[in-house]
C-alpha cells in the first residue's frame, strides 16, 4: 500500500465520529433553479427554434434531462406557488395575479423552508409574485436575500427601483443583467456551504424592452417559424421576445460559467423552466394557444434539469411532469427533507431522471385559470370547454375525439369537476361581461364566463423583523375621480385625484400598536402644490402638505417597442415625508384623502410607507 494511503487510514481510524460521518458522505448538492417569464416551449434552440441562439440555456438539456411534457400554469404566479411548494395553487390561496389574489398562505411551506432548515444559504434574484409586505415577502418564506421586484411585473427594465431585502434602492443597468449579477455575488459568497439560488428572470414578460445590441440582431429578422395561426402573430412583438431570450440565456451563460470557475458544477443541480405559454402569439411547435389559455400552448414548459454527478446527460424523458413536481424531486435528489405536513400534489421525479427502473402509473395533471380547468394525461387533453384530444396523434387540438370515447371523457369531465370542487369549495364565482375580469383587465374571455372574487385578505403592517411596510398602489382602491395609471394594477399608480369626496384606501391589519413614520412616493404638477391631505387608520389621524411640486416626465428610455396600452408609463417618484401616527393593532382601512385642493389635482400615488419605530 502507498505510504500516503496508510497514513489517510490510520487518520480516518482515529478521527472523532462526526469527521468520520462527513468524510463518509459526500457533500449536499448546490441548487439553482432559473424561471423564465412568459416564455414559451418554443423560444428555446433545444425545441428546434433555429431563429433565435440560445446555447447556454440548450446546454442545460443537453448535459442532464429534458422533461419533454412539463407543465405549469396558464399566468405566472400560480405557477410560482406550485413550484414553491408542491401543491395546487388555490390550495394556498392563489387565485390571481394582482390586488392580493398572488399571495400565497402563510399556513404554506416552500421549498426554501425546506432548503434552509436542512443548513442551506437560500437566496432569489429576480421576480417573486407571491407576495410584498412581511410576513409574504420572500424573505419571510425561506430566503435569508432577496433582490428584485415582487409584483407581477414591473415598469422599469432599465435603472429600475428594486427590493433589496426589504427597502427600495435604484439601479443601474438592464434589469436582468442587475438581478443575475447578485445571483453571482450570492454564489460567490456561499461557494463553500451548499446553497440554493433561485433567479426568476423578468423576460420575456412586457414591456417589450431589451438592451440595443439585443434588438439590433433582431429589428430586421426575418422570420420563417410562425406562430401556429400565422395571422395572431405580432411580428414585432416576437422579434422583441427573442432579442429578450438571448439575453436571457446570456444571463444563464454567466451563472453557469460562475459554477465553472468555483469548481461547483459537477454537484449543482440546475433547474430551468418558464411559468407559463408564451405572451405573445409566436412559433410554438403547432401547439394551441397562448399564455392565459388552459390548451396545451398556454402551459407547456421546457423543463431542463442537470447535475453531472447523478443525472445521465442527453436524456429525454416523455412522462409528463410539472411545477408541483418540483419540491418533492429537488428535496429528494439533494436528500433532505420537506419542511410541512400539508399532503404534496407533486410525484418525486428522482427515479426518472436517474436513470432508475420503476413502476410509473399515468396520473392526471390539471391547468386552471379561474375557474375554467383542462386535464392532462399522458396521452390525451380534456379542455376546459369538455372537448378531448389525443395528444400523440393531435397536438395541436385539432380534432375532438369526445364523441368517439366517451368513456374517457367523462373520466376527465369527473376528474377536472371534483378538482374544481376540491380546490375551490367555498370560493362563490362570479361573472363579467365579455373581455373582462373582476378586477377590469381584458383577457378576451366570453360573456358570462365565472371569475373567482376579489381577495378578502387584509395587507399585514407592523413586523419587527421587517419594520417597514410599502403598500403600492396595486393593493389599494381609489374612490370618486380617483383611477390607476393604467387597467393593469401591477406597476401602477394612482391618477385623478381632483375632488375633496375623493379617498384612496388599503386594506391592513396591523400587527403591532406603535409609532410609525409614513411617506407616500409622489409627483405633483408644480402649479398644484399645497394640498392638504390626511392619512386615518380608525381613531388615528395625520395631516400634512403636498409640497414642494415635483413633476418629472415620464421617461422615455424604457422601451424598445410601444408600450401596451394596458401598461403604465413609469416616472421619478420622489418620498413626500408626513411625519408620524400611532397606530392600533387590528385590521381597518388606511385612508388617504385631501382636506384641502388649492390647485387642479392632489397628485399622483405610487406607494405609501409605512415604518415602525423600534
Amino acid at each position: 500500500m502507498h505510504l500516503r494511503s496508510v497514513f489517510t487510514l490510520v487518520a480516518l481510524l482515529f478521527a472523532p465520529a462526526p469527521l468520520l460521518a462527513a468524510a463518509a458522505s459526500p457533500a449536499r448538492p448546490n441548487i439553482v433553479i432559473m424561471l423564465a417569464d412568459d416564455a414559451g416551449w418554443g423560444d428555446y434552440g433545444f425545441s428546434g427554434n433555429t431563429q433565435v441562439s440560445t446555447p447556454n440555456i440548450d446546454r442545460i438539456a443537453r448535459g442532464g434531462a429534458s422533461l419533454d411534457r412539463f407543465y405549469v400554469q396558464p399566468v405566472c404566479a400560480p405557477t410560482r406557488a406550485e413550484f414553491l411548494t408542491g401543491r395546487y395553487h388555490p390550495r394556498g390561496g392563489v387565485r390571481g395575479v394582482s390586488t392580493g389574489q398572488e399571495r400565497l398562505d402563510l399556513t404554506e411551506k416552500t421549498i426554501a423552508d425546506a432548503f434552509k432548515a436542512a443548513g442551506y444559504a437560500t437566496g432569489a434574484f429576480g421576480k417573486w409574485h407571491n407576495g410584498t409586505q412581511w410576513p409574504y415577502h420572500p424573505r419571510a418564506r425561506g430566503f435569508d436575500e432577496y433582490f428584485g421586484y415582487t409584483a407581477g411585473h414591473w415598469g422599469e427594465y432599465f435603472d429600475a427601483p428594486l427590493d433589496d431585502n426589504g427597502r427600495m434602492v435604484r439601479t443601474s443597468g438592464y434589469i436582468v443583467d442587475v438581478c443575475t449579477d447578485r445571483a453571482l455575488q450570492f454564489i460567490t459568497k456561499n461557494k463553500d456551504q451548499p446553497f440554493l439560488c433561485y433567479v426568476p428572470f423578468t423576460t420575456p414578460h412586457s414591456p417589450w424592452a431589451v438592451p440595443d445590441s439585443y434588438w439590433q440582431r433582431f429589428k430586421n429578422k426575418s422570420l420563417a417559424q410562425r406562430a401556429t395561426i400565422p395571422d395572431q402573430e405580432e411580428l414585432e412583438h416576437t422579434r422583441c421576445a427573442l432579442a429578450m431570450i438571448e439575453n436571457q440565456d446570456w444571463n444563464v451563460g454567466r451563472i453557469l460559467a460562475r459554477l465553472d470557475e468555483l469548481k461547483l458544477a459537477d454537484n449543482t443541480i440546475i433547474f430551468f423552466f418558464s411559468d407559463n405559454g408564451p405572451n405573445s402569439f409566436r412559433w410554438n411547435g403547432g401547439m394551441k394557444n397562448r399564455k392565459g389559455s388552459t390548451d396545451e400552448g398556454g402551459v407547456r414548459s421546457v423543463g431542463y434539469l442537470r447535475w453531472p454527478a447523478k443525472i445521465p446527460a442527453g436524456q429525454r424523458i416523455d412522462k409528463i411532469a410539472g411545477a408541483i413536481d418540483l419540491l418533492p424531486t429537488l428535496t429528494s435528489l439533494a436528500g433532505i427533507p420537506r419542511v410541512g405536513s400539508a399532503p404534496l400534489d407533486g410525484r418525486d421525479l428522482a427515479p426518472l431522471v436517474l436513470g432508475q427502473k420503476t413502476n410509473w402509473p399515468d396520473r392526471m395533471i390539471f391547468n386552471a385559470w379561474n375557474t375554467a380547468v383542462s386535464v392532462r394525461t399522458q396521452q390525451h387533453r380534456l379542455d376546459s370547454t369538455g372537448r378531448l384530444f389525443d395528444m400523440v396523434a393531435d397536438y395541436g387540438q385539432q380534432r375532438d375525439i369526445a364523441a368517439d370515447h366517451p368513456d374517457i371523457a367523462k373520466k376527465l369531465a369527473d376528474a377536472a369537476a371534483a378538482w374544481r370542487k376540491d380546490m375551490l369549495a367555498g370560493v362563490a364565482a362570479t361573472t363579467a361581461p365579455e373581455g373582462t375580469n373582476t378586477r377590469g383587465k381584458k383577457k378576451g374571455n366570453a360573456a358570462g364566463a365565472a371569475f373567482l372574487p376579489p381577495d378578502d385578505r387584509p395587507y399585514p403592517v407592523g413586523y419587527a423583523e421587517s419594520p417597514l411596510t410599502m403598500l403600492p398602489a396595486r393593493d389599494g382602491v381609489g374612490y370618486g375621480s380617483v383611477k390607476r395609471s393604467s387597467n393593469a394594477p401591477n406597476s401602477s399608480y394612482f391618477v385623478n385625484w381632483t375632488n375633496p369626496a375623493d379617498k384612496i384606501t388599503w386594506d391592513i391589519d396591523v400587527h403591532t400598536a406603535g409609532t410609525y413614520d409614513v411617506t407616500i412616493d409622489y409627483t405633483c404638477r408644480v402649479p398644484d402644490a399645497g394640498s392638504t391631505i390626511e392619512v386615518s387608520f380608525k381613531e388615528a389621524k395625520l395631516i400634512g402638505k403636498v409640497a414642494p411640486g415635483w413633476d418629472p416626465p415620464l421617461y422615455t428610455n424604457q422601451d424598445t417597442l410601444p408600450r401596451p396600452p394596458a401598461e403604465s408609463q413609469m416616472k421619478d417618484f420622489r418620498p413626500l415625508p408626513l411625519g408620524s401616527v400611532q397606530l392600533e393593532k387590528g385590521r381597518g382601512p388606511l385612508t388617504l384623502r385631501a382636506l384641502q385642493i388649492p390647485g387642479a389635482s392632489v397628485m399622483d400615488v405610487r406607494r405609501v410607507n409605512l415604518t415602525l419605530r423600534k
